[in-house]
């Protein structure tokens, strides 16, 4: 039986890849962001929680597959609280990257790798406050303090696009001043340092897998371009891939549209991501 018309990929590309994951699904790597792929988006990121049905479903596609990565610019241990993670049977073959790969959760063991951050984002964090009160950040405008990122959100504002844009300069002087970088986001500029992304992340995990298939990704944001980046870098060197856009053609939420533009499959958000994953469990079949 064929996938359902709702999750049949619109490229070869995309197609190709889905047929090589159920071909092989021992040797592929099912990769997923977090916020707006598996939990849906929330005005509070403390409140983000995992769609409902996600970790049966995890756990049930866990098994069958190489691995399961979740990548995320969250601290790795709190996606992996706010995933509900933690003790699954099942989830043995997950891993969380966090921080884009600077942390490392592993649910076999439970064991969290977290280096120190650079002393960069310590010097931005103490200088921050002055830099929104003097740019006149709109109220409502809120700072998430990632460890080794700094998010400035402004979905909270009355409006929360020209409250956006107001801040661009000043925190990208901000970053430039501190070795640091800008990653724009929905509604948050993100300030971090350079070179760490997603798609840095995604490769090195890859790497430690010589003899992976098929990669899976599903984002939902630009910041998860540079791990589209990734999977479409080993299919143009002959490695089957299948990228997913969680919550494409959601309105109101334009700055998705690259990452639409570039996806084989949208989904309607993290439901339709979870519906996904469970329709690729059951063609695949029983664990083995």
């Amino acid at each position: 039986m064929g996938m359902t018309e709702q999750s049949a990929p619109s490229t070869p590309a995309g197609r190709a890849g889905l047929a090589a994951l159920l071909a092989a699904p021992a040797e592929a790597v099912i990769a997923l962001d977090f916020d707006g792929t598996l939990a849906p988006i929330v005005p509070d990121p403390e409140q983000a929680r995992a769609h409902p049905e996600a970790v049966a479903v995890l756990s049930r596609l866990a098994p069958l597959v190489g691995a399961v990565v979740v990548v995320t610019g969250r601290p790795a241990a709190v996606a992996a609280r706010y995933g509900g993670f933690a003790g699954v049977p099942g989830l043995e073959h997950l891993t969380v990257l966090g921080q884009y790969g600077a942390e490392r959760w592993e649910a076999a063991t439970g064991e969290l790798t977290a280096p120190e951050p650079p002393a960069g984002v310590a010097a931005a964090r103490a200088e921050l406050p002055r830099v929104l009160e003097r740019a006149g950040a709109h109220p409502g405008t809120w700072v998430e303090d990632k460890g080794r990122a700094l998010g400035v959100h402004t979905r909270r504002t009355d409006a929360p696009g020209a409250a956006l844009d107001l801040l661009r300069e000043p925190l990208e002087r901000l970053a430039a001043t501190h070795g640091l970088m800008v990653e724009p986001g929905r509604y948050v500029l993100e300030l971090r340092p350079p070179g760490v992304d997603k798609g840095a992340a995604l490769t090195a995990f890859l790497t430690e897998r010589p003899a992976v298939g098929a990669v899976l990704y599903a984002g939902d944001d630009l910041g998860d371009l540079p791990a589209y980046a990734t999977v479409e870098k080993r299919r143009t060197d002959g490695r089957p891939g299948l990228l997913v856009c969680s919550g494409g053609t959601v309105a109101g939420e334009p700055q998705v549209g690259e990452l639409a533009d570039r996806a084989d499959l949208l989904v309607p958000g993290p439901a339709g991501l979870v519906a996904l994953l469970a329709e690729l469990a059951d063609r695949i079949g029983p664990a083995r």
